[in-house]
């Protein structure tokens, strides 16, 4: 029998590669798109980061939420530098959420007070994407517009407290498969996963309306 980890990472996986092979993102990571629009998909990550470690001190003690919440993960400086770098000292008066970043956020929001299982699913498909896929953003935008490597403008993917990616990413998994949870739970937990991957999916379609690529 498979374990959780693998039960969870295999039946997301459709939703997680939709997510990845959006048309925004292609054009960012094709290097389509200016360095406005990746400013723009920066500001739309602080509202779900907000979301989630807003109620990470809450959560600690939590039995079922409490093993996740890892200091080295927590992204929100990280990203107020990237954004004070992106849009200057004033970034705050401008910030402004899609309407369905709004939508991804209230459910993180949701699921911190009322469901810390289902909170366990939106930290895993943000926090291991982060460690994953978004090495990738990274480099990317570090060979596109110049940021310095691991500089301001793309500290938000960089882990300086996790030396070891991979090993931090099995012990993740490790707690997955021990998370206190019944097998009727851990469905609804799998199904959350899908859910937060069509959350932010819907955050790079509208990011794609945004910035259209000109004909």
């Amino acid at each position: 029998m498979d374990s959780f980890s693998t039960l969870i990472r295999t039946a997301s996986h459709e939703q997680h590669v939709e997510a990845e092979t959006s048309t925004f993102m292609s054009d960012l990571l094709g290097g389509r798109l200016g360095v406005a629009a990746y400013a723009r998909y920066t500001e739309q990550l602080w509202f779900v980061y907000e979301a989630l470690e807003a109620a990470a001190g809450r959560l600690a003690s939590d039995p079922v939420a409490g093993p996740f919440i890892r200091p080295e993960l927590m992204r929100l400086s990280s990203l107020e530098r990237d954004l004070a770098h992106l849009r200057g000292p004033g970034w705050r008066t401008g910030l402004a959420a899609l309407p369905a970043t709004e939508e991804y956020a209230a459910r993180v929001r949701e699921c911190a007070e009322r469901w810390p299982a289902g909170y366990v699913a939106h930290h895993y498909t943000r926090y291991l994407g982060d460690l994953s896929g978004g090495q990738i953003i990274r480099d990317k935008a570090e060979r596109t517009w110049g940021f310095a490597k691991k500089g301001d403008g793309v500290r938000f993917y960089v882990f300086e407290s996790i030396p070891n990616p991979a090993a931090f990413k099995r012990e993740y998994r490790e707690l997955l498969d021990g998370i206190r949870a019944d097998d009727l739970e851990k469905l609804r937990v799998v199904a959350e996963c899908k859910r937060a991957f069509a959350l932010n999916t819907a955050v790079f379609r509208a990011l794609g309306e945004e910035f259209p690529l000109s004909a």
